[in-house]
């Protein structure tokens, strides 16, 4: 089995004790009139946040270029299947995308919580979607029909959420969480309530992002390793004769380089706590770990980050090391609501 990198297999689909109160449309016919799925580049969506989605866009690329590579492959079939299904629900066909960042496409795959399928159906909402679970039939495992019970799960989801964002988070962490977070800021705009989500909510929203945004209008580009600095997400075809021609560029000045040393670390540590404590600019931290967004919200392709801080701080980073996981693990940690 060819072995890629993990996108996001997260806990499956909120369990259908969080769905007694939503409406379930009839035959799977649900109410034209959808918003459509922010990308990367969309200012009138993402307004001020939209060079950090761009820049979150840039390393999630890179960094999960071997797997997306792989999905590419597999996916002419699938999507082609998933784009009727979802069409014929009335459900914008960006959101196959989804299944992506929930299995990689796996038929089988398998979450911890006992999740199942391409789109990582707990069993007891699966059943409410309609499918069949028991010992002899699956149907989580069936593109076709999981994908059915999907677009109708995300229609109920969008008719009380009424936000394609804030639908892949309910889609992760429950309604409920997503609703509390509302409750919580009087605000419906996911950058207003990020903060209130499950960490792992934060990155599977900003995974679905990245991967819609990469198989809408990057495909052309999976392969090259890199996303030129130049490269404008709402005309593409601007700089993909650049791309092709020019490698992925050296992100550090030899002076850096030099002044530079790299500490594994397994766990996420706040760069605004990290530059106070060591006395170092936390520009400095960002421009020299552009990807760690990535490693704090559980997309990383692997499970350890290579941590770039100034050679001479290297001493003092240790002995702050242990204050520095305990008030990170605080700042970070899954909200309880």
């Amino acid at each position: 089995m060819l072995r890629v990198d993990t996108i996001v297999i997260k806990k499956g689909v909120t369990p259908a004790s969080e769905l007694v109160n939503c409406s379930i449309p009839k035959g799977g016919n649900l109410v034209n009139g959808y918003k459509p799925i922010p990308l990367a580049g969309q200012k009138s969506y993402f307004g001020d946040m939209d060079e950090y989605v761009t820049s979150f866009v840039r390393q999630y690329f890179m960094a999960h270029n071997k797997t997306l590579n792989f999905v590419q492959d597999k996916s002419p079939s699938s999507f082609s299947l998933m784009d009727n299904v979802l069409l014929k629900n009335d459900i914008p066909k960006e959101l196959k995308y989804l299944a992506v960042i929930e299995s990689a496409l796996n038929y089988n795959a398998v979450s911890n919580a006992g999740a199942v399928g391409p789109w990582q159906f707990m069993e007891s909402t699966a059943k409410l979607m309609g499918l069949t679970v028991n010992k002899k039939r699956d149907d989580r495992k069936d593109l076709y029909k999981s994908t059915g019970a999907a677009a109708k799960y995300l229609g109920i989801l969008y008719n009380q959420l009424n936000d394609w964002l804030l639908v892949i988070a309910a889609y992760n962490s429950g309604p409920g969480v997503v609703q509390r977070a509302i409750d919580r800021t009087g605000s419906r705009n996911f950058w207003d309530i990020k903060k209130y989500l499950p960490r792992e909510t934060q990155g599977h929203v900003l995974a679905f992002i990245a991967t819609a945004t990469i198989f809408e209008n990057l495909s052309k580009f999976i392969g090259l390793g890199d996303i030129p600095e130049n490269f404008r997400f709402d005309n593409p075809k601007a700089s993909l004769t650049d791309a092709k021609k020019a490698g992925p560029p050296s992100p550090f000045t030899p002076e850096e380089l030099k002044n530079m040393s790299i500490i594994h670390i397994t766990e996420p540590l706040s760069l605004e706590l990290m530059a106070m404590d060591l006395g170092v600019d936390k520009k400095l931290l960002i421009k020299w770990n552009p990807d760690y967004d990535l490693f704090i919200y559980n997309t990383y392709p692997t499970k350890d980050y290579a941590l770039h801080i100034p050679k001479d701080k290297v001493d003092l980073f240790i002995q702050k090391k242990p204050s520095l996981e305990k008030r990170s693990k605080q700042i970070y940690s899954d909200m309880v609501m």
